[in-house]
Order: structure tokens, then C-alpha cells, then sequence
């Protein structure tokens, strides 16, 4: 009887073990393809913004944001995970960030670890996603070389900064304000839109983008088509993005990036809703189609900050909201002078404040599961709405100035006038026989060739 039941006993230890280990492995699949889907995210930004140049600058537009997410992986590897485990208590590192140094051995393969690999990955894609927003507004007058040392510190230090501090379990807007941000509209979007409100200034517009009285010509994409094909694609990725904010928990309940509980389910209402909320929205506002894309990821962003307690009701009126609010927004923004040549500050900066801050409305109240800590409210929405947005525009600004002042910022306008493929790219984005469209309201429409 007794040898019955040691191996009884022995049978129901290696069941249990199993069914651990494939809770492990069901967590690592699953981090596993958020992360492969938001390269869709990439393939989306890489169509957009070709799309969006006129044909001249075609593949100078793709080799930016292909060299963006290339630099970002190595860069984020040897510094940017480090800063998410070390600084979420502020600008002094803790000693727990130790563990994201590249020669720990959590950094490498190692059998008795399952997680540390897959979750860098996966905010190694975030990373890349804010460096790929950033590079839609620069289009066609950027230099490469400062595009990239712009990037680098946008995807590998700044957003992940804020990353530490208000994404973070410990970090110090949700342990002392109630910070909530679920889907990144402050830490991922709020950030990089106002990181490139920041270059901006500095980098000037396209030329011919405004005439001698401060007016502005339209200067056309060359491929609206594949630009809104693009918008679409990085609405897939965002499925896996905002699979990538929540926490599977073997044998549990899915939970939050706070440790709150939450389901897929939510996050699959409010994200649908919030997208077709954003659609119809900027529908209304400019029945213009490629807004109406980008007004999806409007809706999305407006919803982003609350998709785990939303009533998917709430999420569309807000993505309704923002998209008939933000084409505005790009209006007023050319009025200023800045040419942000695909509306990365109003769609991604605006948005994500509009999220940030509908979140202390609606969700106010809402339990933190921190001790001692606030629950959600509206004035830390605000504060850390506020604490994202010069987060983003104070080193975009400043380092933007300095390349400036070193000559490394700005195409030189000869050059792009006669165009960045020309220059800057060995192989032509089409055949020699493709005659195309008028690229700019002053340019002529060309003969076709006998």
C-alpha cells in the first residue's frame, strides 16, 4: 500500500511539472507570435510612408525605416532593455536592472529561463514601432545619418525611459499618480509623435512645401493606394502589439501590464471598436480615404490607455471623437509652418493624449494593485500626460538641434530637388519606362515617352 502510493505520489509530481512546463511554453508561443506579427507593423510603415513619397524619394524612405528597425535590435539589446529594468523609479538606475546588462545570463540562451528573451523581443518591436512613427514625418529631407542617431534615441532610450516609468509594475507614475496606460498611448505614441514634433521645428519643411507667404501647397504621394494598404497593415501588427501589453499567466487569469486582472477579450472589443469609431469619425470629418485609415489607428490610440475596463460603447465614441478631431489638428499644424508630411505628430501625439487623458475620465477610480498606491484619476492621467509629452519633445528638440548645427539634419535642397533615390540609392524604384503622375501641385505633367 505504501509503495502505491509513493508512486501515486510520484505520478501526480511529474503531472503537475508538466502541466508547468507547458504553461511556460504556452507563454512563450504566444509572446512568440505578438512579436512576429508586429513586424506586420513594419511591412505597414514601410508601405506608408513609399507610398506617401513622390517617386523621386521612394527608396530613400524604405532605406530609412529598414536601417531604423535594424539598429534598433542591437542598440536595444546592449542598453534599452537595461533602462526599462533600472529606471523606473526615475533617472537613478536600482540594482535590479542588473539583469537587462547584455552579459547577464538571463541575456543569452539559457534553459532555465523562458520569458527573458521573448519579452525583449517583443519590446524591442515596440521600440522599433515609435522609431517608425518618428520616420513618417521626415520624409523626403531627413539625412540618414542623423535620422538614425535620432532613432536610436527615440526607440533605445527615450520611450523606453518613459517605458520604466509609467508601463512598468514599480514605476513611479503608476506607484505614486495611478498612471494607467494599457495599450502605450502615452508611453509608445504620446512620446513619439511629440519626439517628432520636436525635430520638426529644427528640420524644416519639404522644398516647395510653402510658398513666400506662409501658404501651403499640397505636395502629393505618389502611391495613395499602397500608402492606405500600409496603414491597414499596421493595423494587423497592432493585434499583436496590444497582445504584447498583456501578461499571460499560466493556470490564471490573463493580467495587465499593472498585475491587474484583464482578458483578450476586452482588449478584442475595445480595439475593434475604437478602430471603426476611428474610421467613421475622420469619414465624416474629410471623406478622404487615406485619413479614414489613419483615423483606425486614431480610434485605436484613443482607446489604448483603457481597453482592459472600457464599455466597448465608450471605445467607439472616443475613436469617433479623435478621428473627426485630429485631421483639425494637421490642418492647424500646417498653419504653423511644420511639415509633418504624414500626420505622425496630430495621429500618433494627439491621439495618445486624447487616450491618456479620456482614461482619468472614464476610468477614474479604478483599483491600482499596488499597496498604497492611487487607483486610476484624473489628474495623474494628466500629469502623465503631460511628464509623456516633454519626455518625447525636449531631447527630439535638443538633439535635433544639435545635428543641426553640425550639419547633419537637413538634405541639402539641391539635392532634394532633384530627388534622395537619385543621390542616395543605387537601383531605381521603377522601370525606366514608368511615367508617373504629377508628384507636386507646381510640377508638370509629363510627356509619355514615343
Amino acid at each position: 500500500m505504501e509503495q502505491q502510493i509513493a508512486e501515486l505520489t510520484e505520478k501526480i509530481a511529474a503531472l503537475e511539472a508538466a502541466q508547468g512546463m507547458s504553461g511556460t511554453i504556452n507563454s512563450e508561443i504566444f509572446y512568440w507570435w505578438c512579436t512576429a506579427l508586429m513586424i506586420a507593423i513594419h511591412a505597414g510603415f514601410l508601405a506608408y510612408e513609399m507610398g506617401a513619397s513622390r517617386v523621386k524619394n521612394v527608396l530613400a524612405s524604405g532605406i530609412k525605416n529598414i536601417l531604423a528597425f535594424a539598429f534598433m535590435v542591437p542598440t536595444f539589446y546592449f542598453f534599452g532593455w537595461y533602462i526599462y529594468l533600472a529606471f523606473y523609479n526615475g533617472f537613478i538606475p536600482a540594482a535590479d536592472g542588473a539583469a537587462g546588462l547584455p552579459w547577464d545570463l538571463s541575456m543569452g540562451p539559457n534553459l532555465t529561463d523562458n520569458a527573458t528573451g521573448i519579452f525583449w523581443a517583443a519590446f524591442t518591436l515596440f521600440a522599433a514601432t515609435t522609431a517608425s512613427i518618428f520616420s513618417g514625418a521626415v520624409i523626403e529631407r531627413i539625412q540618414t545619418a542623423g535620422f538614425l542617431i535620432l532613432a536610436i534615441l527615440l526607440g533605445s532610450v527615450v520611450w523606453i525611459l518613459g517605458g520604466a516609468w509609467g508601463w512598468h509594475p514599480a514605476g513611479w507614475l503608476t506607484v505614486k499618480w495611478g498612471y494607467h496606460d494599457v495599450g502605450a498611448a502615452g508611453v509608445v505614441h504620446m512620446v513619439a509623435g511629440f519626439f517628432a514634433l520636436g525635430v520638426l521645428i529644427n528640420l524644416g519643411p519639404r522644398v516647395g512645401k510653402f510658398n513666400a507667404d506662409g501658404t501651403a501647397n499640397a505636395i502629393k504621394a505618389h502611391n495613395i493606394p499602397f500608402t492606405i494598404t500600409g496603414l491597414m497593415l499596421i493595423i494587423v501588427g497592432f493585434f499583436g502589439f496590444l497582445g504584447g501589453c498583456i501578461i499571460y499567466m499560466p493556470g490564471e487569469q490573463w493580467i495587465n501590464i499593472y498585475g491587474q486582472p484583464t482578458t483578450l477579450s476586452a482588449f478584442a472589443f475595445n480595439t475593434l471598436m475604437g478602430m471603426a469609431g476611428g474610421i467613421i469619425g475622420a469619414w465624416v470629418k474629410t471623406r478622404d480615404p487615406f485619413w479614414m485609415m489613419s483615423g483606425a489607428l486614431i480610434g485605436i490610440f484613443c482607446a489604448a490607455s483603457g481597453l482592459d475596463v472600457y464599455y466597448p460603447p465608450l471605445a467607439f465614441l472616443l475613436g469617433a471623437f479623435g478621428g473627426f478631431v485630429v485631421p483639425m489638428v494637421a490642418v492647424q499644424l500646417e498653419k504653423f509652418g511644420i511639415d509633418d508630411a504624414v500626420g505622425a505628430f496630430p495621429v500618433h501625439g494627439i491621439g495618445g493624449l486624447i487616450g491618456v487623458v479620456a482614461c482619468g475620465i472614464f476610468a477614474s477610480g479604478y483599483p491600482n494593485v499596488i499597496e498604497g498606491a492611487p487607483p486610476v484619476n484624473f489628474f495623474g492621467q494628466v500629469g502623465g500626460a503631460i511628464v509623456m509629452g516633454l519626455l518625447g519633445f525636449i531631447p527630439g528638440y535638443v538633439a535635433s538641434y544639435i545635428l543641426k548645427v553640425f550639419g547633419l539634419l537637413r538634405v541639402p535642397d539641391h539635392i532634394q530637388e532633384m530627388g534622395l533615390d537619385i543621390v542616395k540609392v543605387p537601383v531605381e524604384a521603377y522601370p525606366e519606362n514608368f511615367i508617373p503622375g504629377p508628384v507636386n501641385t507646381t510640377d508638370p505633367v509629363p510627356t509619355p515617352a514615343e
